[in-house]
């Protein structure tokens, strides 16, 4: 178990350190980062063109208007003069001029372009409420006139809850678990076959094969390679989370989680759930697919083309799901469902849509755990007879070869 621990560890390390993998890390939180960053520099430089000034010659009408629409206004041009200024350059959308008498309240708005629908209300609200209390006190209502002016309207909500959301949620969810799924397979299949492949032809195999067995030596391999498959994800949760925090820092990000959040919610139940062991079990079978692959290459020259039948496989699997994305209750559904490099991807479907009981996730974990002990058990029984072979013959004469190899 030493030397396997041993093997897992200079796989694992030999990973993690190179310059690939440190890239495939990053490289999500690069462009993150440079999308958040574009994103608040140009939020912050356009900022001022969406704004308008307020002026008016009752500082306390002006006052309330800039308390009611705080983000629309820019405070500190107070003058019409400074105001044309900043319109002509650009640097404002336009100013608004409030007046008031004895009777009438008013507002100029003065431009370059019309006012925006949302604006426009908001400007007609202001004065509408204004003028409303200036009628309220010219009137001279007594307290009971004025507590039957301001009775407010009846109104309630009843709302039915309906199917819209929880599809969205479960759309969101399919895809989001879907990909990560398919990137997760291709990017570790060819990491998994080509550090299998590239000890092609090497004698140095000869002589750990006499030191340790094979089966040990292939169980490190994998071991070594799941270790960085789990570093990278946990890389991810940490990251993301904290990218998560650093965005809702943002406003448009923390209004549209504020306005989501059920939806948000919902995807993130779907997410972190027994899906997640889908994954976890479905990336490990494909990984010995891919070794496996990776062994019955002719030479190390070989290894770019050895994770092919493993990427092939998670294809055909990606695109046969994608038709049944709206449709979890399917036979075929059901029976990809339990069948091992599938049901990574239909049982997860199922679960989403909450077609799937208890007992038949169970029966869809224990198949894909007992296929990959069976995998694993076999290949390392026949792995030294696969890496050994180094002549150049054809794909299925080495593959019967190497099923034939017995020690």
């Amino acid at each position: 178990m030493n030397k396997t621990w041993i093997v897992a560890a200079e796989t694992y390390l030999r990973q993690v350190k190179s310059w690939s993998f440190v890239m495939l890390v990053l490289s999500p939180f690069v462009l993150i980062a440079i999308s958040l960053g574009v994103g608040y520099f140009s939020a912050t430089s356009s900022v001022d063109q969406t704004k308008i000034a307020v002026i008016s010659n009752q500082p306390a009408l002006r006052k309330q208007f800039i308390k009611d629409n705080q983000d629309d206004v820019k405070t500190s041009v107070t003058t019409v003069s400074a105001a044309k200024k900043k319109v002509a350059k650009d640097n404002l959308a336009g100013y608004l001029v409030i007046s008031s008498n004895a009777t009438k309240v008013s507002g100029v708005y003065h431009a370059n372009d019309s006012l925006s629908g949302g604006m426009r209300t908001k400007i007609n609200t202001f004065l509408g409420k204004t003028q409303q209390q200036l009628n309220i006190s010219n009137a001279k209502l007594s307290a009971s006139q004025l507590k039957s002016l301001n009775e407010p309207p009846a109104f309630k909500q009843q709302i039915k809850k309906k199917a819209s959301g929880a599809s969205l949620a479960k759309m969101a969810s399919f895809w989001i678990l879907t990909f990560m799924i398919y990137m997760i397979l291709i990017t570790y299949s060819s990491v998994t076959a080509q550090e299998i492949a590239s000890e092609k032809g090497t004698k140095i195999m000869e002589i750990i094969f006499s030191s340790t067995k094979a089966s040990k030596y292939f169980i490190g391999k994998i071991v070594g390679v799941l270790m960085v498959i789990l570093t990278q994800i946990v890389v991810y949760l940490v990251g993301g989370y904290a990218f998560f925090e650093l965005a809702m820092q943002l406003g448009k990000v923390k209004d549209f989680m504020t306005e989501y959040h059920s939806l948000v919610s919902a995807v993130v139940r779907n997410l972190v759930n027994v899906n997640l062991a889908f994954v976890l079990l479905g990336v490990i079978i494909y990984t010995i697919v891919s070794a496996f692959s990776g062994a019955l290459v002719a030479k190390a020259e070989d290894a770019p083309k050895a994770a092919q039948p493993a990427i092939y496989l998670s294809m055909i699997a990606f695109f046969i799901t994608i038709p049944f994305s709206n449709n979890a209750d399917a036979l075929l559904v059901k029976i990809l469902s339990y069948v091992p490099f599938f049901s990574s991807y239909f049982m997860p479907l199922r679960v989403i849509n909450s077609n799937a009981s208890g007992l038949e996730i169970g029966v869809s974990l224990v198949i894909l755990i007992a296929s990959i002990a069976g995998l694993v058990i076999y290949i390392s029984r026949i792995y030294e007879g696969l890496i050994l072979q180094t002549d150049d013959t054809s794909f299925w004469k080495r593959l019967k070869r190497g099923l034939a190899y017995q020690k």
